[in-house]
């Protein structure tokens, strides 16, 4: 399974109709550019389109963080580049993930989402940020509540998003879940996330893919971590949008995920209880050499 990772420019002004445009272009040259590299899957990050800036969206801004003014959003240019962003991976055969907020039904706050497309151009699926941060919550977004995992090719995939990378029990989840792979697409917290997902690559024993904004690529560039925790693929650091490929191997022509995941679930399971020693001084006595 051939996997691709982008970092593209995050646009923040959900009002500027060019900006939206312009994402949409950048995003559909990095898929084209994915399927010439033979991808099968693409993995935009967080807020693809635009991700709109906190003050931008604040009634009582810029100068105060206050509930968002959905209505700024130019929500008629969004649909239209998402639109022909699905046109293109039903063209191209090319699955591909990417990050938008997704409108609900007024006066309800949208999703902060993953929209999952097919090789055919069809939303399959949809990830909706569950973990947001104060603000997210406060003032701007609506929580989801379900992990969403999806298949392509037998390669089982999971979605996260935002800040989810500060809690393990997401990816834990997906460990349980069977993933090959977490797919994490974020604007912020690097390199910290960065680190985390490596993290979370290696205690589960399953690839993760990292997806930022070209922006920040000189200090956490997108890439994708291998089972082992170890990059194994990272664009650029000069922050110019762009695309890498890696091959990522599954189930048990992969020993990490062979060996590595089921010993952890058995150990997980109990399988120390029958070697602990009951009542014995030396061992309950914690003063002692």
């Amino acid at each position: 399974m051939r996997l691709a990772v982008a970092q593209t420019t995050v646009r923040e002004d959900p009002r500027e109709s060019p900006e939206l445009r312009a994402s949409g272009r950048e995003l559909r040259g990095l898929m084209r550019e994915a399927h010439r590299a033979g991808a099968r899957i693409v993995h935009f990050t967080e807020g693809a389109i635009c991700f709109p800036d906190k003050r931008v969206m604040s009634v009582d801004g810029p100068d105060r963080v206050g509930p968002a003014d959905w209505n700024r959003f130019e929500w008629t240019v969004l649909r239209s580049e998402l639109t022909a962003t699905a046109e293109l991976a039903g063209e191209l055969g090319l699955w591909t993930v990417l990050g938008s907020a997704h409108r609900l039904t007024g006066p309800n706050r949208p999703h902060n989402s993953l929209y999952v497309i097919s090789d055919r151009g069809v939303v399959v699926t949809r990830y909706d940020e569950r973990m947001l941060s104060n603000t997210k919550v406060s003032y701007m977004y609506t929580p989801g509540s379900v992990p969403v995992t999806f298949e392509v090719d037998a390669v089982r995939f999971g979605c996260s998003l935002g800040m989810e990378a500060h809690f393990p029990e997401i990816f834990g989840e997906y460990e349980r879940l069977d993933v090959d792979c977490v797919l994490f697409s974020t604007t912020g917290g690097a390199p910290g996330f960065a680190t985390e997902v490596r993290g979370h690559a290696a205690v589960n024993s399953y690839w993760a893919s990292f997806s930022v904004p070209a922006q920040q690529s000189s200090v956490a560039p997108a890439g994708v971590v291998a089972p082992d925790g170890e990059w194994a693929v990272r664009c650029p650091r000069d922050g110019t949008p762009s695309v890498v490929v890696v091959d990522i191997e599954c189930g048990s022509d992969a020993i990490v995920n062979s060996l590595a995941r089921p010993w952890r679930r058995t150990a997980r399971a109990g399988l120390y209880d029958r070697y602990i020693v009951r009542e014995d001084a030396r061992s309950d006595d914690r003063s002692l050499f």
